[in-house]
């Protein structure tokens, strides 16, 4: 592994990173550059508090759309209600956030388990009671992430 840190104040500040495969160390480096550059926080807004907050990535269980509008599901299971469309988000969320369905996309350290349905479905639980649909697809590409 090689590191290289250019110091030159004419240009603007950007990190890259060259891997072969994502990691722990490159999820690290990640998490931390958004940190610094203030985008580790998404706005929404609160209608049961009537309220407009600021979301850590790592408080957001979940992000679904619902009627046609983008929702946070917090970590008290609160809905905070966002402006930005659910592809604007995927670009902009961690490494941590996978998809779960067409409309969903899920925090993988807030996710609890993956529960079974009778209709032989499959529901991702995450830590505040909140459930939302797997999808066959993708719920193949989780078992892949994570090695099962």
């Amino acid at each position: 592994m090689e590191f290289r840190l250019i110091i030159d104040k004419a240009q603007p500040e950007t990190v890259v990173i060259t891997a072969h495969a994502p990691s722990d160390l490159t999820r690290q480096i990640e998490d931390l550059v958004r940190q610094q550059a203030g985008r580790d926080q998404l706005s929404g807004y609160c209608e049961e508090k009537d309220e407009i907050c600021l979301l850590p990535f790592s408080q957001i269980q979940c992000i679904t759309v619902r009627d046609g509008k983008t929702y946070a599901i917090g970590e008290g299971g609160t809905h905070y209600r966002l402006k930005q469309r659910l592809y604007e988000l995927e670009a902009v969320v961690p490494s941590y956030f996978i998809r779960i369905n067409k409309s969903a996309i899920a925090n993988e350290k807030a996710l609890e388990r993956f529960a079974a349905t009778y209709s032989g479905a499959v529901d991702a639980v995450f830590r505040c009671g909140y459930r939302e649909y797997v999808s066959r697809r993708c719920f193949s590409q989780i078992k892949r992430r994570f090695g099962l």
